[in-house]
């Protein structure tokens, strides 16, 4: 059953990714449909998160980027197709980077980097792109539960060049030995992993549980943190990913729970001029404060 799962599979995500361009947006458009419809408590998930962190937008615009967001995560799934399973002219062609060098630059000259990559839907798309280029890293990986799409996952995710996933049970005492033996890190900061070392800090305005290891990491190891964004272009299907400067004197004097706050004010700042990109469809605000009511 496991060798059929996984052939079946194989052979969708090939499919989708040497299929056309208008081919692989129309499945996309079909997938956000059935999305809509078929997956309403994720669809819930997302609806909550833009009301709590959207207050001040007319319900009508606020559902406007759930439709939006829910299109745009749809297309990532079958744009891994041609990430995973294309050639490297597809991933070429679908993937542009801006801003590589600065990433380069600093491994080249042997500085720490810590790769800072929120969620946002072209996630998949940054990570694969910059495998290509950048000729070792390492990343915290979530394994699957399905034992097939765990390895579909994992060998997709580590198909370019030297890339090491670590297993997020392994803790973030895995990514520090590789960042010690001079590989760039790709971290992921902004979700919901419990209380346990994590602090509240705003996020729109909600006190969010957030583990403060960019800034653990950026002081202790004395690494540029580099934010990662990416922008899924509706018209075209292409994504563009930026490298952004590093952030200044991070975390500088603050303390990690100051640090970690203003983490969460740039992310805000990236996610503000198209909400629906950002990936609301996790429970970002499961975990509350002593006292406070849950909101999902």
């Amino acid at each position: 059953m496991n060798a059929l799962k996984r052939w079946l599979l194989t052979r969708l995500f090939t499919w989708f990714g040497t299929c056309p361009t208008p081919t692989r947006l129309r499945i996309g458009a079909c997938m956000a449909w059935l999305t809509l419809h078929l997956a309403r408590s994720r669809v819930h998930i997302v609806r909550t998160n833009i009301a709590l962190c959207f207050p001040q937008e007319t319900p009508e615009r606020r559902e406007q980027w759930v439709r939006e967001h829910i299109r745009a995560l749809s297309q990532s799934f079958v744009d891994r197709g041609v990430l995973w399973f294309g050639s490297e002219q597809a991933i070429e062609d679908m993937v542009h980077i801006d801003g590589l060098q600065r990433i380069l630059s600093r491994t080249a000259a042997g500085t720490p980097v810590v790769l800072l990559a929120p969620h946002f839907v072209g996630l998949d798309a940054a990570a694969t792109a910059l495998t290509r280029y950048v000729v070792k890293g390492a990343t915290l990986y979530t394994p699957q539960s399905d034992p097939v799409v765990d390895e579909i996952v994992r060998q997709g995710r580590a198909r370019f060049n030297d890339t090491r996933l670590i297993s997020r049970k392994d803790g973030v005492r895995g990514l520090i030995r590789y960042l010690r033996e001079g590989y760039p890190i790709y971290y992921l900061p902004d979700m919901d992993f419990g209380r346990e070392g994590s602090v509240f800090v705003p996020f729109f305005g909600i006190a969010a549980a957030t583990l403060p290891t960019t800034a653990m990491i950026a002081k202790k190891w004395h690494a540029d943190v580099l934010p990662i964004t990416e922008h899924w272009d509706r018209a075209t299907g292409r994504y563009v990913v930026t490298v952004h400067e590093a952030i200044a004197d991070f975390p500088g004097t603050d303390s990690l729970e100051a640090a970690t706050a203003r983490q969460n004010r740039l992310l805000e700042d990236w996610i503000r001029p198209d909400p629906s990109q950002y990936y609301w469809v996790h429970r970002r605000f499961k975990t509350r404060p002593e006292g406070e009511p849950k909101l999902y």
